[in-house]
């Protein structure tokens, strides 16, 4: 882990206690930190992954790395019944302060505290990136999912346009952290986050491990000229 006077970051090997600690310091102001960083985009991310998922009223979907929970509350406006698990205490208790309706619970990646085949459908954003262990976290989503279900994870990406990549890739590295500086309850925890968008694959490299991992018909889908890709698949 990474001290600062304003704060602290995960490294890259993303040991789920520093990764943890590090979320618990930016809850506070996290959704807002989000929406200002992304200019609103956000919004649409999550209601695109709502869409992606074809919930139906009835259905249990599981929202991993849900933090405050405005994902999570995103999905139940489907009429599913929508679950939040998070590995950061202090994201789930402010999303317990401002959304105290949507069911939130303390809950690894790696080991969800459910049994096989619990859910019809999982979903991650912009969390898989977060987890030391990108593969076996697949396998455990795997896991919770009833044989036909669906998964679909939201995470950064990769732009398909080489300027506009060139472009992005210069915000993310010089221009976020500075925003982050005027809005984050704790802006070095946005240096980390930066270069893990950076570090992680690009749209094909994750389809073949979400393939490899017990998910078939995977398909992608760029959103915001792939800044954020959609990976859709079916449980085998």
């Amino acid at each position: 882990m990474s001290r600062t006077p304003q704060g602290q970051r995960a490294s890259l090997d993303k040991q789920p206690h520093e990764v943890a600690a590090m979320f618990d310091g930016v809850a506070a102001r996290y959704d807002l930190t989000n929406t200002v960083l992304s200019f609103g985009q956000d919004r649409s991310w999550r209601r695109a992954t709502r869409a992606a998922l074809g919930l139906r009223p009835g259905e249990r979907v599981l929202d991993v790395g849900a933090g405050t929970g405005v994902s999570t509350e995103e999905l139940a406006h489907s009429g599913a019944y929508a679950v939040g698990a998070d590995l950061s205490l202090g994201m789930l208790h402010a999303g317990k302060r401002t959304r105290p309706q949507v069911p939130l619970l303390a809950g690894d990646a790696l080991r969800l505290p459910f049994a096989d085949a619990s859910f019809d459908a999982v979903t991650i954003s912009f969390a898989l990136r977060n987890v030391n262990d990108t593969d076996a976290a697949l396998r455990e989503l795997a896991r919770v999912t009833r044989p036909g279900g669906r998964l679909v994870v939201c995470e950064f990406s990769t732009p398909v346009n080489p300027a506009f990549r060139t472009v992005y890739l210069s915000y993310l590295m010089r221009s976020l952290p500075a925003v982050a500086r005027a809005v984050s309850s704790n802006p070095d925890a946005y240096v980390y986050l930066a270069e893990s968008i950076r570090a992680w694959p690009d749209q094909p490299a994750l389809a073949a491990r979400i393939g490899a991992a017990g998910w078939g018909r995977v398909a992608w889908r760029n959103l915001t000229g792939g800044v954020v890709a959609l990976h859709r698949a079916i449980r085998d």
